[in-house]
């Protein structure tokens, strides 16, 4: 069979499965809709300035930095003289989901909260091509020397942490030791969602994703709400929803809703399946590594957590029970003490 023909094939199967995906989500938003009223549903808020929460001096200061094609926000505390640890965020967050490690690390390391290509204050560039992961992974080899270091401790959750490990394995020697959370080893997730229904289901939203226009559309519907659903709702939500306030909802909001945001946003995950990464024929990470693991996760079927130490040489797992996708979020206090003995 021709490339030509596979091709098309996978075309068809992928965007038929995402049009009965949107159909599904469609009718979910016509129940809305009769619910809660056309008001509620189309409301929008502009959102031009930073909520207070995100200006607190005590997480850091706001810079910018040019990487490849992109210009980069991040926020930045701790000394220069002190070891780089560098944090990136999952979808659909920014720099402040590790407010908490800012806090916490600063006194030992430089650290660093990007807002990813796309994301929140940082550029956002035209084109599905230009967030794949070849990109993403460029991205953060021209930040570590945009910052003045030759290698980090890399810390990074979901999207973040898909990058995190593809760096690892194409750049060891800048990474000194790698902290994922609630993000499995890609070769790992392909292995694992190609014989688990339970997994394939929990990822419906990566084929809804590959419909143009529609996921955008729908998620800014009620003045963001999926950001306040994903955060607080039943399957996704955090268990300690205490430690997400209005004020930090917010905050994300303020993100999300930057000009072109949720687009790009979206289009990580069309670019994966677009322009998906090649299986490598040595997955090695050589990194020592530490997987932190809200062991009440939404989006990952826990049975994927098996097999990672073919993966990694020097691999730590550690489950925090009870705790949600958003694991640094939900449980900060023993996300921090774990990467603390982590660390050593």
């Amino acid at each position: 069979m021709s490339n030509f023909v596979v091709t098309l094939i996978r075309f068809g199967v992928t965007y038929g499965l995402a049009s009965l995906m949107g159909f599904w989500v469609l009718v979910g938003s016509v129940i809305l809709v009769c619910r809660k009223g056309p008001r509620w549903f189309f409301s929008k808020k502009v959102r031009e300035t930073r909520p207070a929460c995100m200006q607190d001096s005590n997480l850091g200061s706001h810079g910018f930095l040019r990487a490849q094609d992109v210009r980069l926000h991040y926020v930045a505390a701790g000394s220069c003289s002190k070891p780089l640890m560098l944090f990136l965020h999952g979808f659909p967050e920014c720099w402040y989901s590790w407010r908490h490690q800012l806090k916490e690390f600063k006194k030992d390391y430089r650290v660093v909260a990007l807002d990813m290509r796309g994301y929140g204050e940082s550029e956002v560039v035209r084109g599905v091509q230009n967030y794949e992961m070849k990109k993403l992974v460029g991205d953060v080899k021209e930040v570590i020397a945009a910052l003045g270091y030759s290698s980090c401790v890399l810390v990074a959750h979901d999207w973040g942490g898909a990058v995190a490990w593809t760096f690892a394995m194409d750049y060891p020697d800048l990474v000194d030791k790698l902290i994922c959370m609630n993000i499995p080893h890609p070769h790992r997730f392909v292995k694992h969602i190609s014989s688990s229904w339970k997994q394939i289901m929990k990822s419906w939203y990566m084929l809804y994703f590959q419909l143009p226009a529609l996921p955008e559309y729908l998620m800014s519907s009620g003045d963001y709400s999926t950001i306040k659903n994903a955060f607080h709702g039943k399957k996704m939500g955090l268990r300690n929803r205490e430690n997400m306030t209005d004020d930090d909802i917010e905050a994300f909001k303020f993100a999300i809703s930057q000009p072109g945001c949720l687009t790009a946003a979206v289009n990580y995950y069309r670019a994966a399946v677009r322009y998906p990464s090649k299986l490598r024929h040595d997955p090695q990470v050589t990194s020592p590594t530490l997987l932190v693991w809200g062991d009440e996760d939404g989006a990952f079927d826990n049975d994927v957590l098996v097999g990672h130490d073919k993966f990694v040489k020097d691999f730590t797992l550690k489950k925090v029970r009870g705790a949600s996708h958003w694991v640094q979020q939900d449980a900060p206090e023993e996300v921090n003490e774990i990467m603390r003995e982590f660390l050593g």
